[in-house]
């Protein structure tokens, strides 16, 4: 921008500064016109500087957003085609009759995660009551039972413990890996939607005067290239930036938080470990039933009265099925399905914590950051060669703290501290309620999610106990739940346990299901 024409004489140059409103009132070569310019162009710079800086950190609480969202919902949909695939393999028609009530079990998984109105809790009660009504009725195919009495075995499911310990187990398991996943998936999404509302920065009228200031009234003197003063530049950023200091705090609690919540997710709480062998702890638990159906059966007769038995017309025929001979072989954990772009939690868990790590004290350092920012470059100039707001000289004033509080004493800025901007103080509320989210999840407990495909209330979506109230179950037992340091070795030894069993299991269902397909259609 040319400031003046070429004139040999000083006087030519320059001239008295009486019309600005701003820069000096001395000798200048700045018109009325070329200030208002410089004034605008001082907002621009700043705001483009904040959101230079902002859109880094946010651009990476996107991307991690999208990665772990994508990872989860994927290892759900891999989990959800493995129980598919072995109880193909291994029960055949059998199983395919009764497919749905597995397929419910994923959808209202699936659902939850992506932040439905589920009670976990109870959506895996009624599961395992509607897997014990089917097994009830293959177990007893000499008995004609009704709905009626089929509802009355359902509420033995907690009593008599048909299935062993794998429903408490899993319940435990799975609620604590989902409360986690989703939580951490939402945390980092809150994370994105808060600075993109913050760093939309628009300064006061005094902070656009002191921009000015600071920026361009040194070209209206002809000192060009000569930088502010670092505490000069410091002082006008923190005026400017009062709000966003405010942010600071809470923010650091915010992050935190993040990083207990990504350490459960390496260790107890590792929804990967959880899914993985989710189809053989089912299994577990279908030869668990079977194990003991006698005394089930013994104990729900005595409970619910004897039922009427089929009359012999009905009685099934014993065939033989080749369909039934493979064994179930489990995948080994080489050949289980890459989840998200061939990654694991492990690793994506590591990338992240370095990330929230970083991310910490963003606000109260932006700042210095922006006075660090290679177009400002104020860090490398002679604090006795800098402009100081009103000559090429040092800066001598004191620098201000953050936040909107300490401006009161700002010497550069004129902030209102009885007036805080309200779209950061929403901000500030986000975040806490987030924070008292992680917290809860950090202790394996159920959290309030708004359903934003669907609008709703934001009603509990689990047990939502209070920490005081929770049940003892939720004291972590490492001996329950696989860590990620030895998840592999415990999948392949559990499935191996399972196999030898699912093998005897699959010839007596198969006879089973002849005995009461009829009864079935």
């Amino acid at each position: 921008m040319s400031l003046g024409g070429k004139h040999n004489s000083l006087s030519a140059t320059f001239w008295k500064g009486d019309h600005l409103k701003v820069c000096s009132q001395g000798y200048t070569c700045c018109s009325q016109e070329m200030e208002e310019k410089y004034s605008q162009q001082s907002k621009h710079d700043f705001r483009n500087a904040v959101v230079e800086l902002s859109n880094h950190l946010q651009n990476m609480f996107s991307s991690r957003y999208k990665k772990f969202d994508e990872f989860f919902k994927e290892l759900l949909e891999n989990a959800e085609k493995s129980l598919n695939d072995m109880f193909v393999r291994t029960y055949g028609r059998l199983y395919m009759q009764n497919s749905e009530l597995f397929k419910d079990l994923f959808v209202e998984l699936k659902r939850y995660y992506v932040g439905g109105n589920v009670n976990l809790e109870e959506m895996l009660n009624e599961f395992w009551a509607r897997l014990l009504e089917r097994m009830f009725r293959l177990v007893n195919p000499q008995y004609h039972f009704t709905d009626e009495y089929l509802e009355c075995v359902s509420k033995y499911t907690e009593q008599l413990k048909p299935f062993g310990d794998v429903p408490r187990k899993l319940k435990l398991q799975v609620t604590r890996a989902f409360v986690a996943a989703r939580t951490f998936a939402q945390g980092l999404a809150v994370a994105r939607d808060v600075i993109g509302k913050v760093s939309a920065v628009n300064p006061t009228p005094q902070g656009t005067r002191a921009l000015l200031k600071m920026m361009y009234c040194p070209h209206c003197r002809g000192l060009v290239s000569v930088k502010p003063c670092y505490n000069y530049c410091f002082n006008v950023m923190r005026g400017c930036l009062a709000n966003q200091g405010d942010l600071d705090a809470e923010w650091n609690i915010f992050m935190d938080s993040m990083l207990l919540v990504a350490e459960r997710l390496e260790g107890p709480f590792n929804i990967e470990s959880v899914m993985d062998p989710i189809d053989v702890k089912i299994s577990d638990a279908i030869m668990n039933m079977q194990e003991n159906s006698m005394q089930v059966s013994q104990k729900v007769f005595q409970g619910c009265g004897q039922p009427k038995t089929l009359a012999q017309g009905r009685a099934a025929r014993s065939v033989s099925e080749g369909g039934f001979s493979a064994r179930f072989r489990p995948y080994n954990p080489e050949e289980r399905p890459t989840t998200a772009a061939g990654t694991s939690l492990d690793r994506l868990v590591t990338d992240v914590k370095e990330k929230l790590k970083q991310a910490k004290k963003f606000w109260s350092s932006l700042p210095g950051n922006i006075c660090n920012d290679e177009k400002m470059s104020v860090g490398t100039v002679n604090e006795n060669e800098c402009w100081n707001g009103s000559a090429k000289s040092r800066y001598d004033l004191a620098v201000t703290g953050n936040g909107l509080a300490s401006q009161v004493n700002n010497p550069e800025v004129e902030v209102d501290i009885t007036k805080p901007d309200m779209v950061i103080r929403r901000q500030i509320m986000a975040l806490r309620v987030m924070t008292n989210k992680l917290k809860n999840a950090y202790s394996g407990n159920d959290v309030d999610f708004i359903d934003i495909s669907e609008e709703s209330s934001g009603e509990e979506s689990g047990s939502g106990c209070e920490l005081q109230q929770c049940s003892p179950e939720f004291e972590f037992n490492a001996t329950e739940v696989t860590g990620s340091s030895n998840k592999s070795d415990k999948t392949v030894n559990t499935s191996a346990a399972a196999t030898s069993r699912l093998s005897q299991a699959a010839l007596l269902l198969s006879i089973l299901f002849l005995a009461v397909q009829r009864q079935w259609r």
